[in-house]
């Protein structure tokens, strides 16, 4: 099973299979550190956020990588709490301006709720839906190549396509062994979302999984490089974090292996050490 180094968008928009994730990596020198060895590296896919305050520190990397502006895939996300076509709009212009390119290649809602307060029996499906004309339009627009969503399931998703007609290019979610998200999974794949996992290791607790130190040593692999290739198999696009230089290249050395099929089913079975939430 060859996998590919790039995935197409349902837009034809080609995308890295790998992305560095710089979630939880603090701003300043480890990110603008982190980042630059990531490109170094050879990762050309580049995954920051508004809420992670360190889009500044990865867009001063990716210019004084001296790599063209066109070879670097760039996705950020607005913050979960800012809901409506205008601030949207007034976010998006914010996260260039760190970021200081002209586009962004991907743009993400970041949750379909608000985070730190209480949103239970709360539903934000109408303040989604102007969050999402803004996304259209500023994709129409030309300043973002890909558009979609993190953390929606399938009854987040729904009002989305119902109100607009346009299907999200992307939804990132929590994704590894021991946390499948089959509901979600399958919801995207006919209408042809891809989807991102972030957190492959589970911020971790993957690596305490005997199965997983089993699989490492049969393949002669990381740990790390077992979780990246089975979310490869599957078809999602793994998000690696680290600020190690030695394991951000070994993230990234996946395609030169194959994991049987067998070994794979066993992999889908494993439980997480505890709850993601």
């Amino acid at each position: 099973m060859e996998i590919k180094s790039d995935y197409l968008l349902s837009n034809n928009v080609s995308i890295p299979s790998i992305g560095f994730g710089t979630w939880q990596i603090p701003s300043g020198k480890i990110a603008y550190e982190s980042t630059m060895h990531a490109l170094k590296s050879g990762y050309r896919h580049i995954d920051t956020a508004a809420a992670y305050e360190n889009e500044k520190s990865v867009g001063e990397a990716i210019k004084a990588s001296g790599i063209n502006r066109q070879e670097i895939f760039i996705t950020s996300k607005l913050k979960a709490g800012m809901k409506g076509y205008e601030i949207a709009k007034r976010e998006f212009a914010e996260t260039i301006k760190k970021l200081d390119v002209d586009y962004l290649d991907l743009y993400l809602i970041h949750a379909p709720k608000p985070w730190g307060i209480n949103t239970s029996g709360i539903e934000y499906n109408d303040q989604n839906v102007e969050t999402w004309k803004a996304f259209i339009d500023l994709y129409h627009e030309g300043k973002i190549k890909a558009i979609g969503v993190s953390n929606f399931r399938p009854e987040h998703l729904q009002p989305l396509l119902d109100k607009t007609g346009f299907v999200p290019h992307v939804n990132q979610i929590f994704l590894c062994p021991g946390a499948l998200q089959t509901e979600t999974v399958a919801y995207a794949k006919p209408i042809s979302i891809l989807i991102e996992a972030y957190s492959p290791f589970a911020t971790g607790r993957l690596f305490k999984l005997d199965l997983l130190k089993t699989m490492a040593i049969k393949y002669n692999k990381t740990m790390a490089q077992i979780a990246l290739r089975w979310s490869l198999q599957h078809g999602f696009l793994p998000l690696p974090k680290s600020v190690t230089p030695e394991r951000i290249e070994q993230n990234l050395d996946v395609f030169n292996f194959e994991i049987a099929q067998a070994d794979m089913d066993l992999i889908d079975t494993v439980k997480l050490p505890f709850s993601h939430h």
